[in-house]
């Protein structure tokens, strides 16, 4: 029998999933036409012809991207400046986040600690202090000097501690009572169940090393060093036909466009961070702690 209260979930299910529907394509077709242009040609895209289906489909501007050695070498500084980096980002925020998700009763220096964290996120020294100091520690023109400086975010860190918080004291006492020591209960006891918390830190981690682009643009001098971002964002100033002799690369390069160009790039600088979501995203979603020990 169908009452007046099924139909009302019903109708209250589908408005549900008409508005997730209309959000989840409001985030999806913007980068489907984006995607679009990038296979498009200079006059399609210039004439704001291309939809979600590319006009004039070429590969221009993923030839001009991808045909030069330089890509090559950038995408590995790129990969290897990720790795490095978030490492280098997950021990330090580990290793600062547990003493500092104790009380001040077991840490007696917490406020002090907590106090300098608070107030580095709130001010910074500048831009040429911070360029003077890397200067000075001679790691200008290397890749340390696009990891080092940023090896410790306070927001990660604060995010991570809030979440230790919340793991049951229980679980800690009973490491504490088989005689674990303190290594064993973080990398042991804390890590695992905080696996949803230390997803989101690594990927904040992994996209603000992989999207940064200003950092080689300060520190790095020699422009076959550089990142795949810096080396892409520079890219466009690289494009001057007006030396070209070659009758098919003129032909090519007036099918590029600054809008082609650019979509290209934000495509190219997008597919890794879309390749290494899905193995992060079932950690977002499950709640390792709830129900683990009750107190």
């Amino acid at each position: 029998m169908i009452t007046s209260k099924t139909i009302g979930s019903k109708a209250a299910s589908t408005l549900i999933y008409l508005i997730v529907t209309v959000m989840a394509l409001s985030c999806l077709l913007p980068l489907i036409n984006m995607v679009a242009i990038s296979f498009s040609d200079n006059a399609a895209a210039s004439a704001n012809l291309v939809g979600l289906v590319p006009v004039n489909f070429t590969l221009v501007s993923y030839n001009k991207l991808v045909g030069e050695s330089q890509f090559i070498r950038s995408f590995i500084i790129s990969v290897i400046r990720v790795v490095l980096g978030t490492s280098i980002n997950i021990l330090l925020i580990l290793t600062m986040a547990y003493p500092l998700s104790k009380t001040r009763q077991e840490f007696k220096s917490h406020d002090i600690y907590m106090n300098l964290l608070i107030f580095a996120m709130l001010f910074s020294g500048g831009m040429i202090p911070l360029y003077l100091t890397v200067k000075n520690l001679r790691l200008s023109d290397s890749i340390w000097a696009l990891i080092l400086p940023g090896a410790v975010p306070i927001f990660s860190v604060i995010l991570l501690m809030n979440f230790f918080r919340g793991v049951p004291k229980s679980l800690e006492e009973a490491a504490l009572i088989d005689g674990a020591g303190v290594w064993t209960v973080l990398f042991r006891i804390f890590v695992p169940v905080s696996l949803p918390a230390i997803a989101t830190v690594t990927l904040f981690a992994v996209v603000g090393h992989w999207n940064d682009y200003l950092s080689a643009l300060i520190y790095i001098k020699n422009a076959e060093d550089y990142p795949l971002m810096t080396y892409i964002q520079q890219l466009s100033t690289a494009i001057d036909i007006s030396t070209e002799t070659d009758p098919e690369k003129i032909e090519e390069y007036l099918k590029i466009s600054s809008r082609t160009l650019n979509a290209a790039k934000i495509v190219v600088a997008t597919v890794p961070i879309l390749c290494i979501y899905p193995f992060l995203q079932k950690y977002f979603v499950s709640g390792i702690v709830i129900g683990s020990v009750k107190e």
